[in-house]
Formats: C-alpha cells, structure tokens, sequence
C-alpha cells in the first residue's frame, strides 16, 4: 500500500491531468464553431477573446464582489481565533498576503474563495459557523485556502468564458446557416449536416466540460486541504455535515437515490466520493492533525457580526 505523501503526489499528477485534458477539450469546442464561421482565423479570434475576457476580468478586485453579495468584513478583533486559524493557513500553503474573512448573514451553509493568492477572500456565511466545529471549519477554509493558492477561480473563469463563447459563436453560425436555407432548397448549396450536428453539440459539451472542470478541481482543492492542515477527518466530517444539510433536495426531487446521470450536472463530485478520497488519505483516525492546538481553545469564533459593506467598498484600502 501506498504511503500517503506517496498518494497525495499521484492524485495531484491525475488532477493536473485531468485540468489540462479539459481545457484543451473546451478548447477544441469552442474552435469547431469558429472554424466553421471564419475558417484558422475564427478560431485565433475566439481564443484571443476569451484572453481579453480573461484579463478584462482580473482588474474587478476581489473584495468588490464579496461586497456585492452582502458580505461584510470581518475584522481581526470580531473573529480573532477565525484569523488565527486563517493565519496558520495562509503561512502552511505560502500565501504571502494578509488574509481577508468575510461574514454573509444567511443561513445556508456555504463557504466561497474569490481572487487569486495576490488579491482575494474568504466568505463564510452565519449558518456555516453556526453549524460546523471550530476543526470542521479548519478544513473548508483550508480547502477554500487551495483554491486561492492555485488560483482557480481565474482557471474556472476561462473556462466559463469558453463556454459563453461557445454558446455565442454557435448562434452566429446557426443564424447562417438559416440565411443561406433559400440558397439551399434551390439547389445552389448541400445542406450542412456535419457542421449543424457539430454546432448543435458544441455547447451542451462545452458546458458538461466545464461541470467536469469545476469537480476537478474540487477534488484537487480538498487534496490541498489535507496537505495544508494534516487533518484528512475534519473534512470528511464537514463534508458530511454540509450533505446532511444541503443534500435534501435531490432527495425530494428523485427519491433516496437520484439517477446516475445526475451527477454530470453536479458543480461538485459526490460527497460520497470525496470522503472516501480523503479517508484513502488519512494515516489514522486518532492521529491529531497538526494544527490541532489552533481550534482546541473553546473560544468563540464570533465576538462580533459585521454588516453589509455595500457597494462602494471596494474603493477602500484593506
């Protein structure tokens, strides 16, 4: 049997794998749709669109788009065993900037990264830390911790940039296509059945890649998290708390077992499979996780709940 660091390393080649296969597949959608439109030069300007998209979108800061979805900024005396924890994350995984925690007053349970290693946050909303242990919360933060180290949000935007591409091109071309239906019911011109089969295709494939895209990387960052605090349990435990809660309305929509064919439509894997992932990971259950001594205090996570920053924030310094 595999030794763990041995394991972790194999999983990190596959899911680095797994990333670049595809994002060349998306790339290969969206390049169908192009070349039919305006042949090798349709596609170089589809790809350079979705670059300038890209980096179009890395000048809106971080903080802004927390601060749009009514999240507020903790500070360090609201939450400071949250931050202390925070800190230890952000040292153990490299990142060099001053972390940002963010409260949002809903109830759901959830907990989302914006930005990259260089500008971005942390949001965690009131039913989330209403509900998890200071050991389970370790584990998301270090989860969502991963996906700021990697910077997958910009990854995921590519590919979300891809697919509206994709969506947009196979409209142009359809819209052609429907141009030229005079030309061929004449007899001038064969119907294109290849290309309206391919362009009928492109999106719901460029959208079932990025789906598969987003699993992905949800399996990577949960890897990470394990690396990050040594503590495979506390996030099996997490997980299985956010399913309990969260899981409910597949259950009322299919029954007690949703269809198979649900879970190409998931934005995450299965619950299942993750923790099984993470136990394959775990050396022992009574092994203390090393961060252990950051969330055995018994002191609350929230001396103080912030409000909404609103709109304008994202003009203020941190």
């Amino acid at each position: 049997m595999a030794h763990p660091p041995q394991r972790l390393w194999r999983s990190r080649f596959k899911n680095a794998l797994q990333t670049l296969l595809i994002m060349a597949s998306l790339a290969l959608v969206l390049s169908i749709p192009g070349y039919l439109l305006a042949g090798p030069f349709g596609v170089l300007l589809c790809l350079a669109m979705v670059l300038c998209a890209v980096y179009l979108s890395s000048w809106m800061p971080a903080r802004w788009v927390l601060a749009n979805s009514g999240a507020g900024l903790l500070r360090r005396h609201q939450a400071p065993a949250l931050y202390r924890l925070l800190d230890a994350l952000y040292r153990r995984a490299g990142l060099e900037t001053t972390p940002l925690l963010y409260y949002a007053p809903s109830p759901e349970l959830n907990a989302f990264a914006v930005g990259d290693r260089r500008d971005g946050g942390i949001a965690v909303t009131d039913g989330l830390l209403r509900t998890l242990s200071l050991r389970e919360l370790a584990g998301v933060l270090a989860h969502e911790v991963s996906h700021l180290r990697h910077g997958d949000t910009r990854v995921m935007s590519i590919a979300a940039a891809m697919t509206r591409l994709t969506v947009w091109v196979t409209t142009v071309v359809q819209v052609s296509i429907l141009l030229m239906l005079p030309m061929i019911l004449s007899g001038q011109l064969a119907f294109p059945w290849l290309a309206l089969l391919l362009v009928a295709m492109a999106p719901t494939l460029s959208t079932l890649l990025q789906l598969a895209l987003s699993r992905n990387r949800e399996y990577t960052a949960d890897l990470e998290a394990i690396a990050i605090t040594g503590d495979a349990h506390g996030l099996a435990s997490a997980l299985q708390v956010l399913e309990h809660h969260q899981g409910q309305w597949l259950a009322t929509l299919f029954g007690r077992q949703p269809p198979a064919w649900i879970d190409w439509l998931r934005t995450h894997p299965p619950t299942q499979e993750r923790v099984q992932r993470l136990m394959a990971l775990a050396p022992s259950r009574h092994q203390e996780p090393s961060i252990e001594p950051l969330f055995s205090t018994g002191e609350p996570m929230l001396h103080e709940r912030p409000g909404a920053m609103g709109r304008r924030y994202w003009i203020l310094r941190r």
